[in-house]
């Protein structure tokens, strides 16, 4: 039986997910569980023949009631947020039943006034979402422009009139004259005591803020992550100093991190230190570029997303080593053009949030009836 918009203004859908069913043309899909529980999506038979899974929960409404693509708005505007995040509790935000959706009431203008607003709505969302895309393409461009900072830096220093020389290492080419190439392993030193006595806190490796106390990750993602038992004993678990490289999983990614923490990391992770005089700064770009990353992941090929580079593999793969000043001017340099980058980006995300609240605000207004179309 279709799941339908009752007279009352309630949604009725069936909970009747078990088994994946093939989907009807401006079908509204709620998701139930997981990460993207409570978003929707509508589907149109131009996207090809398609079929919903168990997490899914499927509204084919009763188009003598409720006009679908305003139904569905419905589901993009504050007001249906505002709901959600009233009704989805922490302790169940993991599985949201049919039950808790038939709990949503929606507003039902005649059948007319809903296809018109929905078409008015087709077109100022359409209009949002072009500017939206020009933005988040102008955050693609910066963050790609970053990255050749980067790779130009940390592979040729900061002098474009340097002569060069073959490097020996495939994946750099031709490094400046006065640079050495050298194994990583003449260069850092792998760490496996275990405790710490400076500050025994657990730290999180991340590829957006380095290795951070775990507690400090949840504050800056807002989101939780994954805990050990209450009862293992930081003291067992491996040290990490302030200084210290960690190779973490999401190493296929370049997950090479830099700790500015004294603490612990959970054995699954490598850790490794610098035993001559370098500036950690550069390398800490260096294990962000590109072509660094393509090498280390060159080593997992054949094993599962996620798997570990081995500390050996990194050991004996060949490094540039500016000399030490130049090493310093080269991070110092890639500190204030990376800052300056980031703060373009974050002004663009801000762009995107306010984007995005102005949709969810100018939907409310009119599926609402706050406003009328003209």
């Amino acid at each position: 039986m279709d799941n339908e918009l009752k007279e009352d203004g309630k949604l009725s859908l069936d909970n009747t997910t078990a088994k994946p069913y093939l989907l009807k043309d401006e079908d509204i899909l709620f998701a139930r569980s997981g990460a993207s529980v409570g978003k929707t999506f509508f589907y149109r038979k131009i996207f090809g023949a398609s079929a919903f899974a168990g997490y899914l929960i499927r509204a084919s409404l009763n188009k003598k009631v409720a006009y679908p693509k305003f139904v569905f708005y419905n589901t993009l505007g504050l007001n249906y947020e505002n709901w959600k995040n009233q009704s989805f509790s922490q302790a169940t935000i993991q599985n949201i039943g049919a039950d808790k959706y038939n709990e949503y009431i929606l507003p039902i203008p005649p059948i007319t006034e809903q296809q018109k607003i929905a078409d008015f709505l087709d077109e100022k969302c359409g209009e949002i979402d072009s500017i939206r895309s020009d933005v988040q393409r102008e955050i693609e461009i910066l963050n790609d422009y970053k990255k050749s900072v980067i790779t130009e830096a940390v592979t040729k220093g900061l002098n474009p009139k340097a002569k060069l020389k073959d490097s020996g290492i495939e994946w750099i080419g031709k490094i400046p004259e006065g640079w050495d190439s050298i194994k990583a392993k003449y260069l850092f030193k792998q760490r496996n005591s275990k405790g710490n006595t400076i500050d025994l806190q657990l730290l999180s490796p991340s590829q957006k803020f380095g290795v951070i106390p775990q507690s400090k990750l949840e504050e800056l993602t807002t989101q939780k992550v994954v805990k050990l038992n209450e009862k293992v004993n930081l003291a067992e678990l491996k040290t990490i100093h302030q200084g210290d490289f960690c190779i973490s999983l999401r190493s296929f990614q370049g997950g090479f991190e830099y700790s500015e923490y004294e603490g612990v990391v959970s054995p699954a992770y490598q850790v490794f230190y610098s035993i001559v005089s370098c500036c950690n700064g550069y390398y800490r770009y260096l294990f962000k570029e590109k072509s660094f990353i393509e090498k280390m992941n060159s080593f997992t090929m054949s094993l599962r997303d996620g798997k570990n580079i081995a500390f050996e593999d990194f050991a004996n793969s060949e490094m540039p080593v500016p000399p030490l000043s130049e090493q310093k001017a080269i991070a110092d340099y890639l500190d204030e053009k990376c800052s300056e980058i980031n703060a373009t980006i974050a002004d663009k995300q801000r762009q995107l949030e306010t984007l995005d609240e102005y949709k969810k605000s100018l939907i409310f207004e009119y599926v609402t009836g706050k406003k009328e179309v003209s």
